[in-house]
């Protein structure tokens, strides 16, 4: 879709075939707001290996870290 008139007219229909599982990709937590604040301990090797692996991926290391944390509670 390219203009609102698009989204509005996809609106508009039955979406009924829509409502199948496969059709949706899940949200991460990445888009809630950060309301909350922790302190961890971590040492000084392991920041600096977290650091340069946000780098490469072109992120904070703190969206990195968040990330990481999500991963594995998906894997449960």
């Amino acid at each position: 879709m390219k203009t609102d008139q698009e989204a509005e007219q996809l609106l508009e229909q039955d979406l009924s075939d829509y409502l199948n599982k496969d059709n949706f990709v899940a949200t991460t937590f990445e888009f809630a707001p950060k309301d909350k604040s922790i302190t961890i301990r971590m040492s000084s090797e392991l920041v600096e290996a977290i650091k340069k692996a946000s780098q490469i991926r072109g992120i904070s290391y703190q969206r990195y870290i968040r990330e990481a944390v999500e991963r594995a509670l998906i894997n449960i």
